[in-house]
């Protein structure tokens, strides 16, 4: 045997699939073993082999179990047995007997008075190993009994060392190519292994092309009796929280904390920050210079856009900045019912809300409160046209239209107040005469 070839290419197995030097001579053992029961063995045997890799020599071992009388089965039980059809359980390969009887064959199990004679400081329970004359001229078919074993004890292994690497990299953010997309499915390259990113961890409207890089979440690591099966995501607000980690060195040094992320993926997201170091402004500190750092996260999802937002211990204030970028004038706590009544000015209101009541939901997911949102003029005028954290007005709806004008008619305020209301075009039944809308004109001019 060249030895040195042999090293070398065990070094080389060792390096490319990320396994000990320990787990594949332990293989090649077993791969000897297996070819020399093949040709040489009996059935029942028990062979195990021993591969010196700095001498190049390799032993060849029958191993049997020690037993006593009280651990073997007489002949009357074996008949009584037969007669019952009840098949006798037998230890497996490495098995301890313990209390239970076995059928004795002399191929795998040794008497104790047998096996003191060769050994005689053994015990009962025992394995004795018996040397056996070593053989290098296997067969074509125990050659390939060991290549199989050897290849599949390297990918259990190597399935293993994977699993044990990736489980460790939970819950963070790596680079892949795009592998290959099937039923809306995306195969990425992450490494040593193809991580899948299901349709719905995907960002909504984000296209994937064949040999494209991107960042992607490790959500979970599966084991599988075919390899470990990683779960990608982009969707997951962990994700936005693992890329400012790695845009932000005050959030990877621990100095800026991200308290709450409020998302929806491909559209909007809020996230709340709060410094944990005196003189650390945690906004500034993420948005970055002439808006750079969020800039670079904004450009990884898509341009997605994002709301940082400044948290506060003081649950109205919390509110308060999360409805940003709408000014908010009030806000009431209703601590048991955890509700909380916020009052914008009336031409705030729809920015409050946001399209499609995008802005009050994602606000009432991070701060986790339910958010009532009421208009300025609302209040005045009996706190009609509410509007709850889902965006939607309940009560007063269709009154609104009514209730301008009954304002435009029964007010009697200076012209001003009176154009105001004209510039709404809720209504054309009132006829007023037309000297009356122009006289606030003439009075400028």
């Amino acid at each position: 045997m060249d030895k040195q070839s042999f090293a070398s290419a065990i070094d080389q197995i060792c390096e490319e699939k990320g396994i000990s030097k320990e787990r594949v001579l332990k293989t090649v053992e077993d791969a000897i073993a297996a070819a020399y029961k093949k040709d040489y063995g009996h059935k029942g045997q028990i062979i195990k082999a021993k591969f010196g890799l700095e001498m190049g020599t390799i032993q060849i071992f029958q191993v049997r179990q020690v037993l006593d009388e009280t651990m073997v089965k007489t002949p009357e039980e074996i008949e009584a047995e037969k007669e019952a059809v009840v098949e006798a359980s037998e230890p497996r390969e490495g098995e301890e007997v313990g209390d239970k009887k076995v059928r004795f064959n002399a191929e795998k199990h040794i008497m104790v008075d047998e096996a003191k004679e060769i050994k005689p400081d053994i015990k009962v329970g025992d394995e004795l190993w018996q040397e056996l004359e070593a053989k290098t001229d296997f067969g074509r078919i125990a050659a390939q009994t060991a290549k199989q074993v050897i290849i599949q004890r390297i990918r259990e292994a190597e399935r293993e060392t994977i699993y044990e690497e990736y489980r460790d990299k939970e819950n963070l953010v790596v680079s892949g190519i795009v592998q290959r997309i099937e039923r809306g499915a995306v195969f990425i390259d992450i490494g040593r292994t193809v991580g899948v990113l299901f349709p719905e961890e995907q960002i909504q409207g984000e296209r994937y092309r064949i040999g494209q890089r991107l960042r992607v979440l490790i959500l979970e690591v599966q084991k599988d009796p075919r390899g470990p099966t990683i779960v990608l995501s982009r969707a997951h607000p962990k994700m936005i929280t693992k890329l400012f980690e790695l845009e932000v060195p005050e959030i990877a040094s621990g100095a800026v904390e991200i308290k709450s992320i409020a998302r929806e993926a491909g559209a909007r997201s809020k996230i709340a920050v709060v410094a944990t170091e005196e003189g650390v402004d945690p906004i500034g500190s993420c948005v970055g210079q002439r808006g750079i750092r969020v800039q670079a996260v904004i450009n990884e999802l898509g341009g997605e856009k994002l709301d940082i937002i400044e948290w506060n211990e003081d649950a109205a204030k919390f509110i308060s900045n999360a409805l940003s970028p709408a000014k908010v004038l009030d806000v009431e706590i209703k601590k048991e019912e955890k509700v909380a009544r916020v009052e914008v000015p009336q031409d705030q209101l729809s920015l409050a809300i946001g399209k499609r009541g995008q802005n009050v939901r994602l606000a009432a997911k991070l701060t986790d409160w339910k958010i009532d949102i009421i208009g300025a003029e609302a209040i005045a005028e009996g706190e009609e046209g509410v509007v709850k954290d889902d965006g939607i007005e309940e009560e007063g709806r269709e009154k609104a239209p009514a209730e301008t004008d009954k304002v435009k008619v029964e007010t009697k305020e200076p012209a001003e107040k009176t154009k105001k209301v004209k510039k709404t075009k809720k209504s054309k039944k009132t006829k007023e005469p037309t000297s009356e809308a122009e006289e606030p004109a003439s009075e400028e001019k």
